[in-house]
């Protein structure tokens, strides 16, 4: 149990040296998350698209 305690306060000591985003870069950097997440699943789209095309005009010969 002393071992729990011992890693709990080293823990809260260890956030107090972290230095946390401010409330706007924690919006635009979430802002970049969702947009190139946005744009990768868009650029998937197209290749699965483009793929199971061609795959489906292979398998129709």
């Amino acid at each position: 149990m002393s071992k729990l305690v011992e890693y709990l306060k080293d823990t809260k000591t260890e956030l107090k040296h972290v230095i946390w985003p401010s409330r706007s870069q924690t919006l635009y950097y979430t802002l970049i998350v969702v947009a190139l997440s946005v744009l990768i699943a868009y650029f998937l789209g197209i290749f699965d698209f483009i793929f199971s095309t061609g795959l489906e005009k292979i398998l129709s010969f």
